[in-house]
């Protein structure tokens, strides 16, 4: 029995003894721990090859003497993130902003994207883009063919795009524009002469300088897309991240900012199954306007960017609801010194 000496013996001890250390996981940890918990949100799994461990009570234990601090650590590995759940009957599928955040957390674990000014990123992917023919009649999309492009990271020097049966083709330098006043005079730069990059005409070096808060970042992107021509803001907002998304390669803050910002835009839909340029089959957010519905497809297991897909909504003159007017994927992504040469460390994507 517990006497009144015994208890003031104990907080004593207690008063005495500092507080045992709560362990704290790294930024990153947090990430990919909140990472698996939203892929795991959706129910529990069924156990495989593994017995149900018997719970006992155990029996209460009076310690009379001394005071014995215990504490408990929890540590995460580095295995691999478990595959998302795909979709039950009678369960809730989860929405284009589920989707989203589990790109975001998984792009905020990606591998960092590192380019001088002077170098060059490489994007290798396979693309196909639907024809038709002077006469009109149905759109036919050809086999997916090979797109390697080497943009000057900071736009100073000419890039290469070079794709599978057509010529190697130079890209554009942002070099400044220059004026006279007068002939013999000093050549001034003219008034918006110094190219300034976009989000509709980006460098590595402007992505990677974009805001990594996705309110502010959407913000930017509605400013600088709404002079691109007519149309649904919101479906050019939803164009321009998908077109920064496959062809640059974000810093991982940046890259989880995008899906962030583009969690933010209304009319999103999930579509449970879609393949890319090259064949692989995930789960697609996709948006429709104008009759044409634009696909962003994400890994499954990893809920990495996989490529994009656009299709007719409805039926029209260029083929029946469903038709596939273009449709990519991308491979790899590096940084090379050179334009043409392929980078020995290029970034594999999930599949590739």
């Amino acid at each position: 029995m517990n006497t009144p000496a015994d208890d003031a013996l104990r907080a004593e001890l207690a008063g005495l003894l500092p507080p045992p250390e709560v362990p704290d996981l790294p930024p990153l940890r947090h990430q990919v721990l909140k990472h698996r918990i939203l892929n795991a949100a959706e129910g529990p799994r069924p156990l495989r090859g593994r017995r149900r461990v018997p719970r006992f009570a155990l029996p209460a234990v009076a310690c009379t003497v001394a005071v014995t601090a215990v504490a408990l650590t929890v540590v995460v590995g580095e295995s691999p993130a478990p595959p998302a759940p795909t979709p039950r009957a009678g369960a809730a599928a989860p929405g284009a902003d589920q989707i989203l955040t589990r790109a975001a957390l998984a792009a905020a674990a990606s591998p960092r994207a590192e380019a001088r000014p002077e170098q060059f990123v490489y994007i290798e992917s396979l693309v196909a883009y639907a024809a038709r023919s002077a006469a009109g009649g149905p759109a036919t999309l050809p086999p997916a063919h090979r797109r390697q492009v080497w943009l000057s990271a900071d736009g100073s020097r000419e890039g290469l795009l070079r794709e599978q049966g057509a010529p190697d083709s130079p890209l554009g330098v942002r070099a400044p524009v220059y004026t006279l006043d007068h002939r013999g005079a000093t050549p001034r730069l003219a008034e918006g002469g110094a190219p300034t990059a976009s989000v509709t005409d980006p460098t590595h070096t402007y992505v990677a300088s974009l805001p990594t808060d996705p309110e502010t970042l959407l913000s930017l992107v509605y400013a600088q897309t709404r002079t691109t021509g007519g149309g649904d803001p919101d479906q050019k907002a939803f164009t321009a991240i998908g077109t920064l998304l496959s062809e640059t390669w974000a810093p991982p803050e940046v890259t989880a900012a995008l899906y962030g910002a583009a969690a933010r835009i209304p009319g999103t839909t999930v579509l449970p199954s879609a393949r890319d340029a090259a064949g692989r089959e995930g789960v697609a957010v996709a948006r429709t306007a104008r009759g044409e519905q634009t696909q962003w497809i994400f890994d499954r297991k990893t809920s990495a960017f996989l490529g994009q897909r656009t299709v007719l909504a409805r039926t029209t003159d260029a083929g029946p609801a469903g038709t596939v007017l273009g449709s990519s994927a991308v491979l790899a992504r590096g940084v090379t010194n050179r334009p043409g040469e392929r980078p020995l460390g290029a970034s594999a994507a999930p599949g590739a």
